[in-house]
């Protein structure tokens, strides 16, 4: 096991059916193993947070406007407002996909700006703009528009769609939003090769609930 890979895996359970016993066990999996951080539904930040408020250097990391990120703007600044009342110090929002694919990028901006906003100062932001749903070029927009608005991140996929990263996405995504911004691959990286290949390609932050099967450089049969 490397603690470098480990620190570049957001620890995550976001199904519907995850129960409270799930999460305290991935909680105390996060800090077991110095993953990043752990990635919940808001429903479970502060339980997470209550876990991981001794742990060094563990993030607490929710999704917002998931996983279609067709709820209003506003919807998606509340959201972030009260996770991090809550404890979380990450946020992956979805953008509003199909007002990117009607190529109305100023909504798109805005969209993503009000969660920055919200965000701003409290907690990391990355932007989820659900690659398998987008053209190349739809997502090198969803990217320039991500920068734009100061988004810290841009992620590939919510694990719940269509599809999960590619080694092909990342490489795009890296090349479109330069040196400074994050990239983080998430769905379908269930192995160190795997891991590794996306962190190749470009990626600083990996997405998986396959953490642990990762970091011991074995394989993964998770659907995320």
């Amino acid at each position: 096991m490397t603690n470098d890979l480990a620190r570049m895996i957001d620890h995550t359970s976001l199904k519907a059916n995850a129960t409270e016993t799930e999460i305290v066990k991935l909680a105390e999996e996060a800090k077991e193993y110095q993953f990043a951080s752990v990635c919940v539904n808001p429903t479970w930040v502060k339980t997470a947070a209550e876990i991981l408020k001794e742990a060094d250097g563990v993030k607490v990391c929710t999704v917002i406007g998931f996983p279609l990120g067709a709820t209003t703007s506003e919807t998606k600044a509340f959201e972030t407002k009260n996770a991090i009342e809550n404890g979380a110090t990450e946020v992956d929002m979805v953008i509003n996909i199909g007002a990117l694919k009607d190529k109305q990028y100023d909504f798109v901006e805005q969209d993503i700006k009000a969660v920055v906003a919200a965000a701003k100062g409290k907690a990391l932001t990355k932007v989820i703009i659900e690659t398998c749903l987008l053209t190349d070029e739809e997502k090198e927009m969803a990217c320039k528009l991500s920068v734009r608005a100061g988004a810290d991140f841009v992620k590939t996929s919510t694990g719940f769609s269509t599809g999960g990263a590619t080694v092909e996405d990342i490489r795009l995504m890296r090349k479109i939003v330069g040196p400074e911004i994050g990239v983080k691959a998430s769905g379908g990286v269930r192995s160190l090769e795997d891991a590794q290949k996306m962190i190749e390609a470009g990626a600083t932050r990996i997405g998986a609930s396959s953490g642990i099967a990762i970091v011991n450089g074995l394989s993964s049969d998770s659907s995320y």
